[in-house]
């Protein structure tokens, strides 16, 4: 059999669905069942969770509703104190989307490899797939790509095999709602931990209406993650431009040893790429990496973007010198971005 791998299933509000998921997990042999009751309306939904008790799952209780990521901590540190002997556990929906069988594919590819994320992952390529769940889906994986690095082709999935190392990690992780399930994915990168996806079903009943995932609200609280970086590199630009603009205008048309162009450039980068580090260092990527280290990294990478922008500025000035300096660097700077982020990403914080 191998170390235990409970089951952990957060409950909000839930149906009958949740009583019909308990009964196949229990015909399928799997008896380790943790259910988060996360502040349901006992009168309402408490025969549920009394039924679900009744076939033998355990059942932990929210007085409130505290959001997804908060039960799925709740059962973390529940497992995590009782189950000395636990390799992990596989987290699942309630509504009835993920079956017993994908549970079980999910669970045997966490034994193989116990120190990934396993996640399960749907089609969403198929007919009959809410719109509002294939567009969420696709539109954060391409986020995440692009920006994070991470190639995932479900981001929002809820059946999860997670490691008993990893959960403790997660326990301090931010987030109670969720965008703690994103913070998960996010902490695989930072972390080194191999994600393994196993193709599961891909349900939907009644167009989803069960999900209390909001595609807009939860959605603005996910994509949050990403706002800090797009604000650090912004502020550093209008910085940056700022004071180029300035320092052209003070060297236009005096003698100099140096093109002015190129020395406004130096002048102002120096300064943007202080402040930038700092707020990348500290708040956007959280780097593990020793301080002083990191900081040679990005000088070396500053200047190398930094004369590349003096470079291919003062190049394309030259074709069309009744253009504005600021002009020709804005869109100079904009490609220059995006090669300085991947090298941010995956050189100097990684």
């Amino acid at each position: 059999m191998g170390k235990i791998i409970p089951i952990v299933i957060p409950a909000y509000e839930p149906d009958d669905r949740l009583i019909g998921l308990m009964d196949n997990l229990v015909s399928a042999g799997l008896s380790t069942i943790v259910v988060v009751n996360d502040g349901s309306d006992k009168e309402t939904y408490g025969h549920i969770f009394d039924e679900v008790k009744n076939k033998g799952a355990i059942v932990l209780e929210h007085e409130v509703n505290r959001g997804k990521g908060r039960a799925l901590k709740t059962a973390f540190e529940y497992c995590l104190g009782e189950f000395e002997d636990m390799l992990g556990v596989i987290t699942a929906d309630s509504d009835g989307q993920h079956t017993a069988p994908d549970i079980k594919k999910c669970m045997d590819a966490l034994r193989q490899d116990p120190k990934s994320l396993v996640l399960g992952v749907r089609n969403f390529d198929e007919s009959g797939i809410p719109a509002r769940s294939v567009f969420g889906n696709k539109t954060t994986s391409r986020v995440m790509k692009v920006l994070v690095g991470l190639s995932i082709s479900d981001t929002q999935t809820g059946l999860r095999g997670i490691s008993s190392e990893f959960m403790r990690y997660l326990l301090t992780e931010k987030g109670d709602r969720f965008e703690f399930e994103t913070n998960m994915l996010l902490a695989t990168k930072s972390l080194g931990i191999k994600i393994v996806e196993v193709p599961i079903s891909t349900i939907y009943l009644e167009e989803n209406k069960s999900s209390h995932f909001n595609p807009i609200v939860d959605s603005v609280r996910i994509y949050a993650i990403f706002f800090k970086f797009l604000f650090s590199s912004l502020s550093s630009s209008v910085v940056d431009i700022a004071l180029f603009t300035i320092f052209c205008g003070m060297m236009r048309g005096r003698s100099l040893p140096f093109d002015y162009i190129m020395l406004a450039t130096i002048m102002a980068r120096v300064i943007s790429a202080v402040y930038n580090f700092l707020i990348n260092y500290k708040v956007v990527f959280k780097s593990r990496t020793n301080g002083l280290w990191a900081a040679v990294k990005y000088a070396v990478l500053a200047v190398c973007i930094m004369l590349l922008s003096g470079a291919l500025v003062s190049f394309f000035h030259g074709l069309i010198p009744a253009s504005p300096e600021f002009v020709v660097k804005i869109p100079v700077d904009c490609v220059l971005f995006l090669v300085s982020f991947l090298c941010q990403r995956e050189i100097v914080y990684k």
